[in-house]
């Protein structure tokens, strides 16, 4: 290990850092780690802020994606489209939520594109999407407005919220990151319940336009408060070679392990753990996306009414998100990749649980594996969203992890277009029985995950300074 200081006004320093003494240790790895300055030296204030302002604005855009299923019936009526017309329209929403997160991140990276900026142009995008799915009948239009437009607005804002808790919590990310994901699924819950009682052909046009102007003011004022640390920062209160300092930053450190070096895209592919990581989303978040589009309609196909329909949608939202916090807390603890798998097997068995359900009539059956749904379904994007840079560093997370979720745009395919044919042609038994099936297999490649470059029998000890 090398302890090197380093100038305070070199070149990696960022501008209004340019007074603030730092150094740069090496570990035994031969990973750098930038100390010395704290994080009210970089931001003014505690870094705490860079947890709640993504979660808010998380919040503020899971409207697109987890409240949509309970809107498509009144917007179907209202512009004169079939179901796989809406089912189509989000999953062109998903493709380009996800497909954006590796440009917006190479952008970043490369300094072309500030956090604050890509929150900017993500929100002006949402407001747009909103707009055209109120005023544009033309299916064409709608998805070229909601599902394009709007789905890389949404796609910026949560690649930049994702990876700047990545960024500002290094040494324990799992359930800072797991809580800003949370706001995803369970700010969606007053417009599940909007769109199910309070939404029609009447006021359709006024509620829709309202959300997007929501989406703006929210997200707006949340980014212009977001700032990246420089590269290599690590937070003064823990030592990033020896795990002292805090004890229960060092129990998480045990567990997850700091990633040997800063791996680039390339890099990280080579390895063959990004891309077993890109495979295991594609699976999890088609089986994640069947749920959220079919839930409601399933639920209405079996005989249930109104009131359970959007509650276990509600159900799903609420334990989606509040599962995203628990599993990202668990995994400081347990490891990430046990509670990876252990996620990811709760969501296939609970598919088989919601075919039971509807085939006995069980309305407190349907509600409870409504409920492992939203938990398995949600839960495993903050668990990558934190496996990725623990093995691949934190200067390249915006990169590898936009690759990472980039699985999703495949999976917005057959989770929710797709997924009505499958649903036309097998029925809503034999659908909800592929999705479990693929999510389980999806957990025997979670399996084979290890750390790049680190002995998974033998972890090195770091030596100490001298």
């Amino acid at each position: 290990m090398t302890a090197d200081p380093v100038a305070s006004n070199s070149s990696s320093a960022p501008p209004d850092a340019a007074n603030r003494p730092y150094r740069e240790v090496t570990d035994s790895h031969g990973r750098v780690y930038r100390v010395g300055e704290s994080d009210r030296d970089i931001l003014g204030h505690s870094r705490g802020l860079m947890v709640y302002l993504p979660w808010i604005a998380m919040m503020a855009i899971s409207v697109f994606e987890y409240a949509y299923g309970s809107a498509e019936d009144t917007l179907s009526h209202a512009h004169g489209w079939t179901q796989r017309n809406t089912f189509w329209i989000l999953s062109v929403w998903v493709f380009f939520q996800a497909g954006i997160a590796f440009p917006a991140g190479w952008l970043r990276e490369r300094g072309i594109l500030t956090a604050r900026a890509a929150m900017y142009v993500g929100s002006l995008m949402c407001v747009v999407g909103f707009l055209a799915l109120s005023h544009l009948s033309d299916v064409r239009l709608a998805i070229l407005g909601f599902g394009v437009v709007g789905g890389i607005g949404a796609g910026l804002v949560y690649a930049t919220c994702i990876n700047m808790v990545g960024k500002w919590f290094p040494e324990r990310r799992g359930a800072r990151t797991g809580f800003v994901n949370g706001g995803f699924a369970y700010g969606s819950l007053p417009f599940i319940f909007i769109f199910n009682y309070g939404f029609d052909s009447a006021n359709y046009h006024r509620v829709l336009d309202l959300i997007g102007c929501y989406i703006v003011i929210v997200v707006f004022g949340c980014a212009f408060f977001f700032k990246d640390p420089p590269k290599n920062w690590w937070p003064a209160d823990i030592d990033p070679l020896t795990y002292s300092g805090n004890r229960k930053n060092a129990a998480g450190l045990a567990k997850n392990p700091p990633a040997v070096r800063q791996y680039t895209p390339r890099e990280a592919i080579r390895t063959g753990m990004l891309p077993l990581m890109w495979i295991s989303v594609v699976m999890t978040a088609g089986v994640s996306i069947f749920g959220i589009s079919f839930q409601v309609d399933y639920a209405k196909e079996v005989g249930f009414g109104p009131l359970v329909a959007a509650s276990s949608m509600g159900i799903m939202a609420v334990i989606n998100g509040i599962g995203r916090g628990v599993v990202g807390w668990l995994s400081d603890r347990w490891g990430r990749r046990s509670t990876l798998v252990f996620v990811i097997v709760v969501l296939g068995l609970a598919q088989f649980g919601v075919i039971w359900a509807g085939d006995i009539k069980s309305e407190g059956l349907f509600l409870f594996f409504a409920f492992l749904s939203g938990f398995g379904g949600g839960a495993f994007y903050p668990l990558f969203a934190a496996l990725t840079p623990d093995y691949f560093g934190e200067n390249y997370n915006a990169t590898n992890y936009g690759l990472v979720y980039s699985g999703k745009l495949v999976s917005g395919l057959f989770g929710g277009g797709l997924g009505s044919m499958v649903v036309a042609a097998w029925g809503y038994d034999g659908a909800y029985a592929l999705a479990g099936g693929v999510s389980l297999m999806a957990a025997a490649i979670a399996l084979l995950l290890r750390q790049p470059g680190r002995d998974a029998a033998r972890t090195p000890r770091p030596r100490t300074a001298g």
